[in-house]
């Protein structure tokens, strides 16, 4: 996998702006130098790395939380390749998927883009290369706010707007229209405080309602079938005297 060449080129400067910090990349690699290649080579760019050997366990950390992006190395495409690609993309739609492989086969590249990835980069490849080409889909990614894309992912939860369905873990889960609604509106105004009144006009259409205990039980509810511990929530927050605020 030529990683010699890789890694006597990764103290070579990028000039290009730092990601933003904490964004996750999960890089599956089964070769043991090259993960740690790409683990340091990512950190250094002030993403948070997620590696793992196998397809088993980054389908695992997949269903547990979304990354930024994942980057895949597949040794030469075949049918597990096409395979796991279109499990990741069935599982969440819309995630930046970077293919490194040996084959410069233009059919391997054609095939594996079809099956849901977004690019496809040749080993050995050149690390500021391949770090603007993932940082240009993550950037891409991010431009589409719930009102324009059909997923919303968040955690290990993605909302299915075009099937009004959520599922965690990849797992279904059960939920009211008015659930539905209320944590699509959340979405669409994330990390801003959001009044009682405001969502009782917003999701029930109500410009005056005489108790707002309605809001509240949502809430609860939301929380006790999304958060990993309701009674700490991280996503959804209570903004004392104000209302509430939802967190991605």
């Amino acid at each position: 996998m030529a990683t010699a060449t890789l890694a006597a080129t990764l103290n070579a400067p990028i000039s290009e702006p730092r990601s933003a910090p904490m964004e996750r990349i999960l890089v599956i690699e089964d070769n043991r130098a090259l993960r740690k290649i790409l683990g340091r080579l990512f950190s250094s760019e002030g993403y948070e790395v997620d590696v793992v050997p196998n397809a088993v366990c980054g389908l695992e950390r997949l269903r547990h939380g979304v990354p930024a992006a994942v980057v895949l190395d597949l040794p030469r495409p075949g049918s597990s390749g096409c395979d796991l690609c279109k499990k990741i993309a069935k599982l969440i739609p819309g995630l930046p998927l970077v293919i490194l492989s040996g084959s410069s086969d233009v059919a391997d590249k054609v095939l594996l883009l079809e099956m849901g990835a977004d690019d496809y980069v040749t080993i050995p490849f050149s690390p500021r290369e391949l770090v603007a080409r993932l940082r240009a889909l993550i950037r891409r990614a991010s431009r589409f706010s719930p009102e324009e894309a059909d997923v919303y992912v968040f955690a290990d939860v993605m909302l299915d707007f075009y099937k009004t369905e959520i599922t965690r873990g990849g797992e279904k889960i059960a939920v009211t229209p008015k659930e539905f609604k209320t944590l699509k509106f959340l979405a669409k105004n994330a990390q801003r405080v959001i009044s009682r009144d405001e969502l009782l006009n917003e999701v029930w259409g109500y410009q005056h309602y005489p108790c707002t205990r309605t809001v509240d039980n949502h809430m609860l509810r939301l929380r006790q079938k999304l958060e990993t511990d309701p009674s700490h929530p991280s996503h959804f927050l209570t903004v004392h005297g104000q209302g509430y605020k939802f967190v991605p």
